[in-house]
């Protein structure tokens, strides 16, 4: 954590274009309405420029195109919040110390397999045929089935919990309350009752995925439910069972998958989007936030409204609904119209 850096040594760092005073001091970062004389924040987007001009923020990292006269020492770049984030990371709080060692509360089956320089906080529970790799740190109150594999340098964040026979990769992040292996949400109708189908599949979540708190990940009816490589699931995420999510991909909070939702590399799903069962995402594609998803969105396009379709084709739709009073306001000036050249007529008959 820095204390303390003139604007100068911000843009050097950022190689960022210095605009006004160098030697002006910054203690933080701040968004716009937040900032004081001696914080810097950032300015990206048009629509923002109002809150630019008015922030208290002693300096601004800006972009290529922003105005030169905000009234505020500039630090000018091609990607003012990448530039943002690095310079934060200066003055961001030091990270919370790693866990070191086996916490006496722990409760460790006999004949787990642990590896070296492993963090076990208070009361984890950690069941028999767990196999756990070198530098994975697990939080308080963990707890991790019978025969869960869990890879090197992984975080398992306070209050997690893994199901029996889940494998998780290396350098996965599971945030705290994720849900990794319940049973997936599967029952048939006899005789009147829901009567439940056994959950015997599992979940696979592969190497630098990470998992949001309060998600849930259901296992698989038979074989299992995937998250692939370098995945980011976002808080209070449902993913049911034997769903695919592709490797890079994001799902943003408060989506839910239903069951055997297939995903391609890199697909986008913005928040609160929902998909029905057994459809695919197809690579690279992007899904607006709310959408309602009930078909194969092919690779490559966006989708967006409920039910999703290309966003051009749901755009017009949306700009035809918002001229639906005007037409009615039309369709009755000719109902009346017509109606009246009608009265016209039958008056003109009875006279001849």
């Amino acid at each position: 954590m820095s204390s303390m850096r003139s604007v100068g040594e911000l843009a050097e760092l950022v190689g960022g274009i210095l605009e006004g005073d160098g030697q002006l001091p910054i203690v933080g970062v701040a968004d716009l309405q937040g900032a004081g004389p001696q914080d810097i924040s950032f300015f990206a987007h048009p629509r923002y420029e109002i809150a630019a001009r008015q922030t208290q923020a002693g300096a601004l990292v800006v972009g290529q195109n922003a105005p030169k006269n905000l009234g505020k020492v500039r630090i000018r770049v091609a990607n003012p919040s990448a530039a943002f984030t690095k310079i934060a990371a200066l003055f961001a709080p030091p990270p919370a110390p790693p866990v070191i060692g086996i916490h006496p509360s722990a409760i460790i089956a006999s004949g787990v397999r642990l590896g070296k320089d492993l963090g076990i906080g208070p009361y984890v529970i950690v069941e028999e045929g767990v196999e756990i790799g070198d530098g994975t740190q697990i939080g308080a109150g963990a707890y991790v089935g019978r025969s869960v594999k869990v890879g090197t340098h992984c975080v398992i964040h306070p209050r997690v919990y893994l199901g029996e026979r889940c494998l998780i990769g290396n350098r996965v992040v599971l945030h705290a309350g994720a849900v990794v292996g319940a049973d997936g949400f599967g029952y048939e109708m006899k005789e009147g009752k829901h009567v439940k189908i056994p959950q015997l599949g599992y979940v696979q979540i592969d190497d630098d995925a990470e998992i949001g708190a309060n998600t849930t990940i259901d296992r698989g009816r038979f074989a299992r439910t995937h998250i692939g490589e370098g995945a980011k699931i976002d808080n209070l995420v449902m993913i049911a069972h034997n769903c695919v999510v592709g490797p890079h991909s994001v799902i943003v909070a408060q989506s839910g998958l239903s069951g055997s939702t297939t995903m391609g590399h890199h697909v986008v799903i913005a928040g609160h989007v929902g998909t029905v069962g057994h459809v695919h995402l197809g690579a690279g594609s992007i899904i607006t936030a709310k959408a309602g998803v009930t078909k194969d969105v092919p690779a490559g396009q966006t989708w967006r409204g409920a039910p999703a379709r290309p966003i051009k084709e749901q755009m017009e739709m949306e700009a035809h609904m918002q001229q639906l009073p005007q037409l009615v306001k039309r369709l009755k000036a000719l109902e009346e119209k017509a109606a009246g050249k009608k009265v016209t007529a039958k008056k003109s008959k009875k006279k001849k």
